[in-house]
């Protein structure tokens, strides 16, 4: 159970972490506010214990007798002091500001030379790269687009799922519309089983704004025809839809496969329609596209930009100065946790009701439970659990992040409630939700649409200094993506949770080397843009075609 160790230090029983072999302060032991405590006994000369050590230099001693050559091996002794301090405070300002430069290789430490510290709050590399956002851009001399009669026809889709699953199923109606010269019928939100929300587009974004910014791309309109009577005939026709659409279905496929349908029914619906569409085998325009849709036309309703605006101010000047604050997308609720079908820290009667609740949930995964421990050994080594709390505390204060760091929470309902959440609170204790920070009034109309609390959540993480994600998912991913579209210098932290499985499972790793490993791991993970490489997920990585050189 090695490998699971480092859990069993967290949650509902952090106050009992173990202590650190070689005597360092456990990071889990928040009333010591993190420092070491050393009760250094140095005596810089013999003599009296009692005398100030300065007695000794016979500069201070007030005797006529004193030699001028004694005075001048006085002065230079004290001379040599006062640099040596100057040395060693510069040395331990340089450690404290620039740990993550010195890298080990071999036996040869290699601290490059750095003019001035790099903020927590800043990409200390954003200066380095030259991408800049390209996707409005468009093409001159291209011809309007046929009148909406003379299209091939026309689509329509259900936008399932949350928020930002919704989103990226939009973007994609967009392109394939373009790809069959179609015309996209308004998308509708669909209620989800999980969300059991009822919105409507026009309930979250700008309807007008949305068909007027993409008038020259594709033909989009707000209803399904006049000319078609029976509505309620589509989703639930087969010859109206068409079902079946593989995962990141190329271009081609549209072409050879949905076009002639659409242009012998005239108006098809397309089902289901998330992910039915590739990255790296549709024409380059189309995912320039795509991002022009996420990007520029896809805007919230103004109440609530607004509303976010506000609460990103706050987050700003909670301490009566304006301060920089940190978002963190916690990834931890009891659907999360069971799908990952990862271990983690909990009684026996908590272990047994997940035990339940997966086999429950997913059957055919969870068999008769035999093969699961291995499993998830397996995938904590490969990095594929959610993090906890306060495997999240300790990253964030290995990296330097004070006490102090104003942190803004957008989660669900956290598995396991308050005693879960201890450790991450105890150690950053200005944490708050967008609950703690608006009242019940300023929430009301928002309530009436969970998308709509998930567009605040969104918005305010968007807008933060810096974005820590804990697991993967639509919404962290268009956030990094979206980061990096706007110019890459907002830091995004996605943690290496691989690496952080092996040095939080590790019994004898000391807090010092844990430090080194996690900076200098995460130097490379802050958010700039990436190389693509095929089947990249374009959400998360708008690098080509979305982003060009400046």
């Amino acid at each position: 159970m090695a490998e699971l160790r480092h859990s069993s230090s967290l949650g509902a029983r952090s106050s009992s972490s173990p202590i650190k072999r070689d005597g360092e302060a456990s990071p889990l032991i928040h009333d010591t506010d993190y420092h070491y405590h050393h009760h250094v006994r140095h005596h810089f000369f013999r003599g009296d214990r009692d005398r100030p050590f300065w007695s000794n230099l016979s500069f201070f001693v007030d005797d006529p007798r004193i030699s001028s050559h004694k005075l001048s091996i006085s002065l230079l002794l004290l001379g040599i002091l006062v640099l040596a301090g100057l040395i060693a405070l510069h040395s331990i300002y340089t450690r404290l500001n620039y740990p993550y430069l010195c890298r080990k290789e071999g036996i040869v430490l290699h601290c490059p030379h750095v003019e001035e510290p790099l903020s927590l709050w800043e990409n200390p590399y954003s200066a380095t790269t030259s991408w800049k956002p390209c996707s409005e851009r468009r093409d001159t001399g291209i011809s309007g687009l046929p009148p909406e009669n003379e299209t091939s026809g026309y689509i329509f889709i259900h936008a399932e799922g949350g928020l930002n699953q919704q989103r990226i199923a939009i973007c994609n109606a967009v392109a394939v519309a373009k790809i069959m010269n179609a015309t996209l019928i308004l998308p509708v939100l669909k209620q989800d089983q999980i969300w059991k929300d009822q919105t409507k587009f026009e309930d979250i974004f700008d309807v007008d704004h949305f068909i007027d910014y993409l008038k020259d791309d594709v033909l989009i309109v707000r209803d399904i025809p006049n000319w078609f009577t029976d509505k309620s005939e589509l989703f639930s026709s087969i010859r109206r839809t068409v079902k079946n659409i593989p995962k990141y279905a190329p271009a081609q496929f549209y072409i050879d496969n949905v076009l002639p349908r659409i242009k012998e029914k005239k108006i098809m619906a397309l089902k289901p329609f998330v992910d039915r569409l590739g990255y790296d085998n549709v024409p380059p325009e189309i995912n320039r596209l795509r991002c022009r849709v996420n990007y520029h036309a896809l805007k919230f309703l103004p109440d609530i930009e607004l509303m976010a605006d506000l609460l990103v101010s706050r987050m700003r000047n909670r301490t009566g100065s304006r301060n920089p604050y940190m978002a963190l997308h916690l990834r931890f609720e009891k659907g999360m946790v069971g799908l990952s079908f990862c271990d983690f820290v909990g009684t026996r009667e908590e272990k047994a009701k997940m035990a339940e609740y997966r086999k429950k949930e997913w059957p055919r995964r969870y068999k008769n439970g035999s093969h699961l421990h291995q499993l998830a050994l397996e995938k904590r080594k490969e990095g594929r659990c959610p993090l906890e709390p306060g495997e999240v505390a300790v990253i964030l204060r290995a990296m330097g992040y004070p006490k102090e760091t104003q942190i803004y929470v957008a989660s669900g309902q956290v598995y396991g409630g308050q005693n879960r959440m201890a450790p991450l609170r105890n150690m950053f204790p200005n944490l708050v939700t967008k609950e703690e920070l608006a009242s019940n009034v300023e929430l009301s109309n928002f309530r009436k649409h969970v998308t709509s609390l998930a567009a605040l959540d969104f918005l305010v993480c968007l807008k933060s200094d810096v974005f820590v994600m804990t697991h993967g998912g639509n919404f962290a991913k268009l956030i990094i993506g979206a980061r990096r579209y706007m110019g890459h210098r907002q830091k995004s932290i996605k943690p290496d949770k691989g690496l952080m499985s092996k040095s939080l499972g590790d019994p004898y790793m000391s807090w010092g080397p844990f430090v080194e490993d996690v900076i200098v791991t995460h130097q490379t993970r802050s958010g700039l843009p990436e190389a693509t490489f095929p089947s990249y997920d374009l959400w998360e990585n708008p690098l080509t075609p979305c982003m060009c050189k400046a």
